[in-house]
């Protein structure tokens, strides 16, 4: 079954099960008819001493017709919506009393241009999770609170990383958090897997080191490098190794101050259309090498297109010390 999705400012798109299309009308000059009970050539008898002259009654015509193209769904509200009330706990005051709207499966289908198995799929991404069955996003604050109850318990525990028991988990935690929050939460940042009967998780070092980075970073405008990197590598769990290309899409190094600094650039807070996401970048930083601007436009190769067909298109490029960098195309405001 196809389904159009748009509200009333949305340009409509069409869904399958799994894939999004964008409509256009176009043009024909072969007009198409609309016979009921029509019959191809193949379908009637190919002997042509017994063809006899059909009369039809055309029920309509049409000088156009719908044009579908693979697009990518757009899924930006999906995050936008969950985060107008973020899930900080069971004892919460504010989402007791909150007005904000929650949303079921069937809410969001209505809402986002994408299909039901995109949605489903960034639902996993962004690690949404249902709770009393609507989808709810965590605060992060209450994610790292969790996060560190989590990794707290490894090393008192001395646990490998990669074999982190559930059971025993939410037996310790569970008089402090919600069990199924424990549970939800080692999904989010491990890798589930059942060994001799019972439940582990392999912990993402990649997932909480970026995690981790994200907290150090949020609450300063910039940082100095070098002493970012210290503080990040002594805050992450022992056994675990932090890397700056972690960070992907999440913060960006200011290789041309002096020292050096990092500061949060998170690509899920840039515009979802192609010409705004490149005016947003190229007014936070006039050139680019194309491995920065990767992470920040990676998400918009639609199917088949690479960066450097997206560079081409929306940007000029040019040789800056040795180096070839990226710049805008068009003058921004």
């Amino acid at each position: 079954s196809l389904v159009i999705r748009g509200e009333k400012d949305e340009h409509a798109v069409l869904c399958s099960k799994d894939k999004t299309y964008d409509m256009k009308i176009a043009d024909t000059s072969n007009m198409l008819l609309f016979v009921p009970g029509c019959k191809t050539a193949e379908e009637l008898n190919a002997d042509p001493a017994s063809c006899n002259i059909i009369h039809s009654q055309i029920a309509g015509f049409s000088n156009n017709y719908w044009e579908l193209r693979r697009c990518r769904p757009k899924l930006k509200k999906l995050r936008k919506l969950l985060m107008e009330d973020p899930y900080d706990g069971p004892d919460s005051q504010e989402d007791q009393t909150s007005t904000f709207s929650k949303y079921t499966t069937e809410d969001l289908l209505s809402l986002i241009q994408a299909s039901e198995e995109e949605i489903l799929h960034q639902l996993q991404v962004i690690d949404a999770c249902k709770i009393e069955g609507y989808w709810r996003i965590l605060h992060f604050d209450y994610q790292m609170k969790l996060l560190n109850h989590v990794t707290q318990l490894i090393d008192s525990e001395s646990w490998p990383l990669n074999k982190v028991p559930l059971y025993a988990c939410l037996e310790e935690l569970g008089s402090l958090e919600p069990r199924d929050m424990i549970e939800h939460i080692l999904v989010s940042y491990g890798r589930k897997y059942v060994d001799a009967g019972e439940v582990f998780f392999e912990m993402h070092e990649d997932k909480i080191c970026r995690a981790i980075a994200q907290m150090l970073l949020q609450n300063a405008v910039k940082f100095n490098l070098s002493e970012f990197e210290e503080v990040w590598q002594q805050s992450v769990p022992e056994g675990m190794t932090t890397r700056l290309d972690q960070l992907q899409g999440l913060a960006l190094v200011d290789k041309s101050s002096r020292p050096e600094t990092i500061f949060l650039l998170k690509v899920e807070d840039l515009p979802e259309d192609n010409q705004e996401r490149f005016n947003s970048l190229f007014r936070i930083r006039e050139k680019w090498t194309e491995v920065d601007i990767t992470p920040y436009i990676q998400d918009l190769c639609a199917e088949k297109q690479t960066v450097g067909a997206l560079l081409t298109k929306y940007a000029r490029s040019s040789m800056l010390n040795g180096v070839k960098v990226y710049n805008s195309r068009r003058p921004i405001s």
